[in-house]
């Protein structure tokens, strides 16, 4: 069976650094070796309240990001999750023969719960379901992920191999999560115990792949750090999160690792290290950002093309759900 990479963001708020380093760019480098297949999960942003005029409006905005980050969508397919009904067709099917055990042990729920209980859903509870069938809808061997969604695949391939058993079929490949070495886990500018969020009220937490230049300085000289210098060896930057985000994020965006980092700025205080490491920001990110503006400013052009990439998806989906409900014994 031939490889095939699936993953997506929600859109919700602007994408950021850590969206980048973590997925887009992994992203476009994948796309050079492997069939790959991205989305834009809308349905699992509205697990939690959304203004409708501003999540179609992110919708637009995220799908122009990925272009403009480099992904290519005549070579891969791209398409926002809403307009494949099989998403939640496959959900459905998959909702009914997972145990409920397998759910209560999903810890991203838990964590969630405890942060605002009352505005808990039953969407909220069962995404992990829906994430499963966006993930086998297109038959995918590989999930590129971060460190917190790996929960969520191995729920996928417990999943898989249930209804694959239990129908005596083997349509679902179990997938395997892809978890990037470098730029996996970016945190919070001004938290370094905290993943770096679209969610964060402050937006001096995060660097946007819209921001302009001048903001980008201002939000990384603001950067919380600590009054030591710059260590020399990366073992002693273990008990320092905010400075150990800052080297991690430059030795992402240059494409090295911490410790030639540390070589360069040993003993040194934070300031030239922010000078240059907002330099090296701005060079990855400008050229996104004025790509990202030429995409939208032709937003007939940008809608004609993410319904053909859907019509792509479309076809594989359709295809993948007739199989399901033979399996299954449902009307077709």
């Amino acid at each position: 069976m031939r490889e095939l990479y699936f993953s997506g963001i929600q859109p919700t708020g602007s994408l950021h650094l850590g969206n980048y380093l973590g997925a887009l760019k992994q992203w476009v480098k994948l796309q050079r070796e492997k069939d790959c297949i991205f989305s834009i999960v809308d349905l699992h942003a509205i697990t939690i309240p959304q203004d409708p005029v501003e999540l179609r409006e992110d919708i637009f905005r995220v799908f122009a990001l990925y272009m403009a980050a480099g992904i290519d969508v005549n070579r891969n397919i791209v398409f926002v999750q809403s307009q494949i009904k099989e998403h939640v067709e496959l959900s459905w099917c998959l909702s009914c023969i997972t145990p409920m055990g397998w759910m209560n042990r999903m810890t991203q729920f838990k964590d969630k719960v405890q942060k605002n209980a009352d505005n808990a859903t039953l969407g909220l509870y069962s995404y992990p379901i829906l994430m499963a069938a966006d993930i086998l809808l297109y038959r995918s061997t590989h999930v590129p992920v971060g460190n917190d969604q790996k929960q969520h695949v191995e729920l996928t391939r417990d999943v898989a191999q249930l209804f694959n058993n239990r129908f005596k079929t083997d349509l679902f490949p179990i997938p395997e999560p892809v978890i990037p070495e470098v730029g996996a886990r970016v945190m919070s500018l001004r938290d370094g115990t905290k993943k770096m969020s679209k969610s964060n009220d402050s937006d001096m937490s995060r660097i946007n792949l819209t921001d302009d230049d001048d903001l980008i300085r201002k939000k990384i000289q603001k950067a919380k750090t600590d009054s030591d210098p710059i260590p020399s060896h990366i073992t002693e930057l273990q008990n320092r999160t905010e400075p150990l985000n800052l080297v991690s994020i430059f030795a992402a965006i240059i494409g090295c690792d911490e410790q030639e980092i540390l070589n360069r700025y040993s003993g040194q205080n934070f300031s030239n290290f922010k000078k240059d490491l907002a330099d090296a920001i701005i060079n990855e990110i400008a050229p996104i950002r004025n790509k990202y503006e030429e995409i939208m400013s032709d937003k007939i052009s940008l809608v004609k093309l993410i319904n053909q990439s859907n019509e792509k998806a479309r076809n594989i989906a359709e295809f993948t759900m007739q199989m399901v409900k033979q399996c299954m014994g449902l009307y077709i």
